[in-house]
């Protein structure tokens, strides 16, 4: 922002700038009816954004209205810099605390330079800026404790395409092995961190759960590429966080008093779906995996029926005596 142009102008400069193009010319008594500020005031910001900022805004006498021109070449004029309008500066704020509410601490030092910036920009409102803590609340549930530094690395491994040797704790089998891996991308699913990667002890894609990640280093190696319609193949096609290609299609049948909250619900891209005669809900999904399918079941308890295939309904049902036992 230009040293002469006061903070408490910003907005105000922002919001001509925007009534001009959204409504293609302004008169100035549009202008100061939309700012509620005088004629007086609307002048000193234009020769502001004009003389200032070189923007070529300019009074159009033929229709009488304030218009902002093209710039050479056919380009569009942009503020210089971080230029926001206070909401946009309140809804920023809020995403920040959001994102480093996902995991307390992990990103802070990243985030708290933006969130100073953020702050300064908005000036006098800086009293509502502080307040986003409180009227914005983020409840989390179940997530897994990683550690800072490791996290850190596989950032920069995925962003600098590194290879990464690390320690990796299966707690399946209760084992740790030593794996060389080429990160793919990082991902946030259900309050935990994961990475895709693919794997050169097993020389195929895997996910690997950061928090069982032990020990990371850094290595100078290039990355292993695999394509997006691979990725996209291995990842994407089954159930959930589970890859594999979905050779199988769960239907399931919801009754009536929760049929309207899960057809709010998206379970898969490929998903299909369909009301009933009895008002009842019946949703088909693709899965090659029935681990997080199963538990996604279940946890809907006696409102939901599994129809189809007849594994996935003896595995449920198998599940489900087995806890009715415990109660017996």
């Amino acid at each position: 922002m230009p040293s002469r142009a006061k903070k408490e102008n910003t907005e105000r400069i922002h919001k001509i700038l925007s009534i001009v193009r959204h409504k293609d010319g302004a008169t100035m008594q549009q202008l100061m009816n939309e700012l509620g500020v005088s004629q007086s005031t609307i002048k000193r910001d234009i020769a502001v954004l004009r003389d200032r900022i070189d923007c070529p805004i300019e009074f159009d006498r033929d229709i009488e209205k304030w218009v902002v021109h093209e710039l050479p070449g056919g380009k569009r004029f942009e503020l210089p810099g971080l230029w926001f309008n206070a909401s946009e500066l309140y809804a920023l704020l809020a995403m920040q605390h959001l994102v480093s509410g996902i995991q307390p601490g992990l990103l802070e030092s990243h985030l708290h330079p933006l969130k100073q910036k953020l702050e300064s920009l908005l000036g006098e409102s800086l009293a509502a800026a502080k307040d986003v803590k409180k009227r914005v609340k983020l409840i989390h549930f179940a997530g897994r404790r990683i550690e800072v530094k490791n996290f850190e690395l596989l950032t920069q491994a995925v962003l600098e395409r590194k290879r990464v040797v690390m320690r990796y704790f299966n707690r399946d089998r209760s084992e740790e092995t030593q794996r060389e891996v080429s990160p793919v991308r990082l991902v946030h699913y259900r309050e935990n961190w994961l990475l895709d990667a693919w794997c050169h002890l097993r020389n195929e894609l895997r996910i690997f759960a950061l928090d069982a990640i032990q020990e990371v280093d850094l290595t100078e190696k290039a990355t292993f590429e695999v394509s997006q319609e691979e990725l996209d193949g291995h990842f994407r096609s089954g159930y959930g966080i589970y890859a594999g290609k979905a050779d199988k299609r769960a239907v399931l049948k919801f009754s009536k008093a929760r049929a309207r909250y899960v057809s709010l619900e998206r379970w898969h891209s490929k998903q299909t779906s369909k009301w009933l005669a009895d008002g009842s809900y019946q949703l088909e999904v693709p899965y090659s995996k029935d681990q997080e399918l199963v538990t996604d079941v279940l946890r809907f308890g006696a409102d939901v029926e599994v129809l189809a295939p007849s594994e996935l309904r003896e595995r449920v049902a198998e599940l489900l005596r087995a806890a009715a036992e415990l109660y017996s």
